[in-house]
């Protein structure tokens, strides 16, 4: 399991759910992981996650890794992340845009009913941070010599269905997330000649703190997510993890500006 060894990711919202499942995954697969995020620590609803923060976990293992604070819509803090690790560990190799929020779940809403703070902080949080992450990243990745395979880098950018099939009740979330589907088009098309790759991970409903708070307060909503899936589950943080690895590894060699669904086969209807 090496297929990162010494490269160097930087993963966004990496406190909790997918974020922490791939930086976990990152560490095990041998690469240096800056774990950015607002808070260290996990929010209570999984308890496996309040145990030890992400860092420690990694560092408990025996990996490398360190946290910087970050609030991913502020351009400086983003910029700070890519120099702490930069100063950390020389370089920059990989990029996981992660970072999102999903405040419709619980306040579901038409457009004409949406208000202006919630389309503002979900852009906010969800697509700014994605243009501020690869702003900042890719600027280290393309003056800092190659990797030994040849590639500058890679960017993975966590999208979802929602950015791909419409969903109701969700005018922000979904327009959140389709702007990163084909922002990562658009730069995987700009940064190609570079080598550096850009990719987007489309998670379907993944059994994170937001699907477990749902599954408390409204266990309906959450089997109709699994009836609607083909595979009639949801899925786990580490099976988007295990995708995050192929798309930053060599495996992927010839793989650019792809949206690619893990969603049980929801996206195939």
């Amino acid at each position: 399991m090496t297929r990162l060894l010494g490269k160097v990711a930087l993963i966004t919202g990496s406190s909790s759910g997918m974020g922490r499942a791939i930086a976990l995954r990152y560490a095990k697969e041998g690469a240096h992981v800056v774990c950015a995020d607002i808070s260290p620590t996990a929010r209570p609803i999984v308890p496996e996650e309040v145990k030890i923060t992400t860092h420690d976990a990694i560092i408990e293992a025996g990996g490398r890794a360190i946290y910087v604070q970050t609030d991913v819509g502020e351009a400086q803090q983003m910029e700070r992340a890519v120099q702490t690790a930069v100063a950390e560990y020389g370089r920059l190799d990989i990029l996981v845009n992660n970072a999102g929020i999903a405040t419709e779940a619980w306040t579901p809403s038409r457009v004409h009913e949406t208000d202006e703070l919630v389309w503002d902080t979900i852009l906010r949080v969800n697509t700014k941070s994605v243009f501020l992450g690869c702003k900042y990243a890719i600027a280290q990745m393309l003056k800092q010599e190659p990797h030994s395979s040849g590639d500058r880098g890679w960017v993975i950018n966590l999208g979802s269905v929602w950015g791909l099939v419409g969903a109701l009740g969700a005018p922000a979330y979904c327009a959140s997330k389709g702007a990163i589907v084909n922002l990562t088009r658009q730069m995987a098309l700009d940064y190609a000649p570079d080598r550096i790759h850009v990719n987007a991970i489309c998670p379907g409903a993944i059994y994170t703190a937001m699907v477990r708070y749902l599954e408390e307060v409204s266990p309906s909503a959450i089997e109709s997510l699994r009836q609607k899936q083909p595979f009639k589950g949801v899925g786990y943080p580490d099976d988007i993890a295990r995708m995050a690895v192929v798309l930053a590894s060599d495996d992927a060699s010839l793989v650019t500006g792809v949206a690619l669904p893990v969603d049980g086969g929801y996206t195939a209807h």
